[in-house]
């Protein structure tokens, strides 16, 4: 056996540990909970020139599993991380890399899949890719998350297919455990072997063709071929699996059991629980039931003669899934599979199915207990529900907000020479709107969200429809039973809000044609952040250039904050977070943030605008304009300079000094584009106000590191940026045609 160490470590961190041992060329990600800590362990370690790994920040999953696949085409060694929803955006990648033939591995921190939004763990997501021709490794306990991930590879290079690497989000990722890795990288890279690639794409002599268009026979030919190579991964399991026992000491086969050889009742389970139920059978065992359990290691290839084979003695099977995302075939992915395998192979014994542990409820010793005396008399069946009242009536939390009773006549706006102008009474006046958000929300302290959207919201004296992208604002308004909205309300994911909205603004127009709803004027408002203008640009962008009436809103607060501040393509070159950060390698985010504005104004809006919260009349005499717009024109773009003083690390008592300080440095410009006219709407260089980048970088704990001497080149290329962005706004403002 090669020399090991021990680690005291969560999945995450060992999967982390495990790739850099590896040696892998690139990793696409993007962050998703509960799998993101991988990418933040592995950005550290490049920080720290532990790990050469190339690591490319996707705008969503989908293009992370494209980075990917482009990255296996060229030959190199590619991993990914991912997680619920995210591996379902990234779905149709999956059987584009398998029916190609190119290897990787992935490793999917398993987590309940929406909606409703749940970011808790259970096994809805890796059912999903059961059917895209990836073997399926399936870990229950931290030291399997390293050991897997090390065998994953050599699998996946041996019969030229993806691998993926499952196990329990939040409890096998997150909590900690002792385990054992090897000391030197050079065992686990001489267990993995070199890289070989039988049809290089570099060889210009011998060029190759990746993903022919194919017809019949072919194509079924290509489905027989994969076939094949999982079934030679059936035949090559074992054989990797001796090899890695006599290197670590630790011996693996597709399945584990415990005490089932003389058992009358085994349950059947996966992940984490499985350690659980051990725990259970022998209490069990104590009060004289001979009781056993039994798990897979193994998803795919299914090994269904090894299942039948553990599990004919029993007199009674319960195979307990964490999962339904079969609803209507009587029972989750694993029963099935299994009563096909014993069916097969004909087992006599009483088989029944229960679901449980969805969202991450917790599953105690005395859970399985309860599990092993199941009687569903073979229906399946949920454990664990509150069923709640049939009869009970739903009630308000707050009297609704009823704007046709209410109108501050706060605002005027006429419409002059193709542009809307705004006359507010005064601020003090502004009171007087009704909140449609209630004060109760679990938003941190000094938190922008809040703050910029009732500011947007005081200058609208229309009845408002909602939307929110997924990201802080939607989590800490809507936490079930309870929601701090008085008006109609929606959430979609972060990569289709816009279109959904565009859905149910439409639908909105034909009702009140109709005369089925009265007509009218509604404004509909996307509210969106939190990286939700990366993963969600494509959707905005289709929406604006098809012209719907409605107002998309992003409170940007230049990072993925709902996961625990990763980058975004808004976050400041420089700043550091948990998917860049400092070292002697690095020196926190390596490219300029999105001109997001410049972005949305391209698609020909009639109306786009920037606000702050430090001028709030001119971010009031936006919002109305924009609300104009929105009920007589087509789509409005509003987009909002956000505190997040957790993660930039600043004092929360001070946020309207540092949203003024951004704008006074230039780094968030306030103008306007309308119906295509660019109008600066305060130049701090005119007022004597302009101050350097540094000023404003210097007063957030992410940033305030680009102070010191070692970081003056890249300060440099950041204000250059910023002047070179704001003099050409300064221009166009000046111009009638740029």
């Amino acid at each position: 056996m090669d020399t090991q160490c021990t680690e005291f470590a969560s999945g995450n961190e060992i999967a982390a540990i495990a790739v850099k041992q590896i040696g892998y060329d690139v990793m696409g990600y993007y962050p998703i909970t509960p799998s993101t800590q991988i990418a933040e362990n592995l950005d550290l370690m490049r920080a720290e020139g532990k790990t050469d790994i190339i690591m490319i920040a996707a705008e969503g999953e989908h293009s992370a599993a494209g980075i990917c696949y482009g990255a296996s085409v060229a030959g190199g060694r590619v991993f990914n991380a991912t997680s619920a929803n995210g591996l379902l955006y990234a779905l149709e990648q999956f059987p584009v890399q398998s029916g190609t033939r190119y290897p990787m591995v992935m490793n999917v921190a398993c987590r309940t899949v929406s909606g409703p939004l749940s970011i808790k763990g259970d096994h809805s997501d890796i059912m999903y890719l059961l059917n895209c021709g990836w073997p399926i490794f399936f870990a229950h306990s931290v030291q399997q998350v390293y050991d897997f991930n090390l065998m994953a590879l050599k699998l996946a290079e041996w019969v030229s297919l993806p691998v993926a690497v499952a196990y329990d989000g939040f409890f096998t990722s997150h909590q900690k455990r002792k385990c054992y890795r090897f000391s030197d990288d050079d065992s686990v890279r001489k267990f993995i072997g070199e890289k070989k690639q039988e049809h290089p794409l570099f060889d210009f002599d011998n060029p190759i063709t990746v993903g022919s268009y194919m017809n019949e026979p072919d194509l079924i030919n290509n489905r027989y071929q994969l076939h094949l190579a999982m079934m030679e991964a059936e035949i090559v399991l074992p054989k990797i699996f001796k090899e890695y026992a006599a290197l670590s000491g630790r011996t693996y086969s597709t399945f584990e059991s415990y005490r089932c050889e003389d058992a009358k009742t085994i349950l059947v389970l996966l992940g984490s629980s499985f350690d659980t139920a051990m725990v259970a059978v022998d209490e069990l065992r104590k009060q004289g039931e001979k009781a056993g359990v039994f798990t897979l290691t193994m998803l795919r290839p299914f090994p269904g003669e090894k299942v039948f084979e553990q599990l004919n003695g029993a007199e009674k099977i319960i195979i307990a899934d964490r999962q339904d995302s079969s609803y209507g075939a009587m029972g989750g992915n694993l029963s099935m599979e299994i009563r096909a395998s014993l069916q097969k192979y004909g087992c006599t014994a009483n088989v029944e199915s229960v679901i449980y542990g969805l969202g991450g409820n917790d599953f105690f010793v005395e859970d399985a207990i309860h599990l092993f005396h199941w009687s569903g008399e073979k229906k399946p069946a949920y454990y664990g529900i509150n069923p709640g009242k049939a009869d009970a009536r739903r009630e308000n939390f707050f009297e609704p907000v009823h704007m046709e009773k209410i109108k501050p006549g706060l605002t005027a706006v006429t419409e002059q020479d193709n542009e809307l102008k705004v006359q507010i009474k005064d601020l003090g006046s502004s009171t007087a709107m009704p909140k449609r958000i209630a004060p109760g929300h679990g938003a941190c302290p000094g938190c922008g969200i809040l703050v910029n959207v009732n500011l947007l919201l005081r200058a609208i004296e229309d009845p408002v429809v909602l939307l929110f992208q997924t990201g802080c604002g939607m989590i800490v308004t809507t936490a079930y039973p309870k929601t701090s909205f008085k008006v109609p309300y929606v959430h979609n994911l972060f990569q289709n809000g816009s279109a959904t909205l565009s859905g149910i603004v439409e639908v909105c127009h034909r009702k009140q044609e109709k005369g089925e709803i009265p007509k009218g004027d509604i404004v509909f408002i996307m509210v969106s952040g939190d990286g939700g203008m990366d993963i969600g640009m494509g959707s905005a962008l289709g929406t604006a250039l098809r012209g719907h009436r409605m107002i998309i809103f992003e409170y940007d607060n230049g990072g993925y904050m709902n996961t625990g501040y990763q980058l975004s393509y808004s976050t400041p070159k420089g700043a550091k977070s948990s998917t860049s950060h400092i070292g002697k390698n690095q020196f926190g985010k390596t490219f300029f943030h999105k001109d997001m504005m410049q972005i949305m104004a391209a698609t020909g809006i009639p109306y786009a605008a920037t606000v702050a919260e430090s001028h709030p009349a001119d971010f009031m005499k936006k919002a109305a304009k924009a609300a104009y717009y929105a009920k007589y024109k087509g789509l409005a773009y509003i987009k909002a300079i956000s505190a997040c003083p957790l993660n930039w690390n600043d004092n929360p008592a001070e946020e309207r000094n540092v949203i003024e300080a951004s704008v006074n440095s230039c780094y968030f410009p306030l103008y306007e584009v309308e119906n295509g006219k660019t109008t600066l709407n305060y130049n701090p260089q005119k007022n004597n106000k302009v101050i350097p980048v540094i000023d404003w970088l210097k007063m957030m704990g992410r940033t305030k590191h680009l102070v010191k001497e070692e970081y003056t080149e890249i300060v440099s290329e950041l204000q250059d940026e910023i002047d070179r962005r704001f003099q050409r706004l300064v221009e166009k403002s000046e111009s009638r045609y740029l």
